[in-house]
């Protein structure tokens, strides 16, 4: 009989709930067409600084109205050198999903996550 691997561990996935169920975020800095918030996880921090483990900057892409948008573009950086060990992916990727989900929603959506190794990008597209 064969061996199942899951493809999360569960002690990852454990991580993953309790990270999410922590997770916590302040809005730094607003303008017409950005947003930055600093990003609070329970397991995690920016080692210089001790604060958050990472920031998101929301740029709205305007399209010649500030109403009418193309794409926001997003990007999430992780400041705790940890999330960069390619064991995490799993969790860089939920905790990014989760930022997406709650910062912009489900609008057209242009991600680029860097935390060194789980680095990626994707794109969110609302179809109708």
């Amino acid at each position: 009989m064969e061996k199942i691997t899951p493809l999360i561990p569960p002690e990852i996935k454990q991580r993953i709930e309790e990270e999410i169920n922590g997770l916590t975020f302040t809005k730094n800095f607003r303008s017409a067409t950005a947003e930055e918030w600093y990003v609070f996880l329970p397991g995690f921090k920016d080692p210089l600084t001790e604060g958050a483990a990472g920031k998101v900057i929301i740029h709205y892409d305007l399209y010649g109205n500030r109403d009418v948008f193309v794409f926001i573009n997003t990007t999430i950086i992780y400041d705790d050198p940890s999330l960069h060990q390619p064991e995490l992916h799993p969790l860089v990727y939920q905790i990014s999903e989760e930022l997406v989900n709650r910062l912009v929603g489900y609008a057209d959506t242009l991600l680029s996550v860097h935390a060194g190794a789980n680095s990626y990008q994707a794109e969110y597209i609302e179809r109708t």
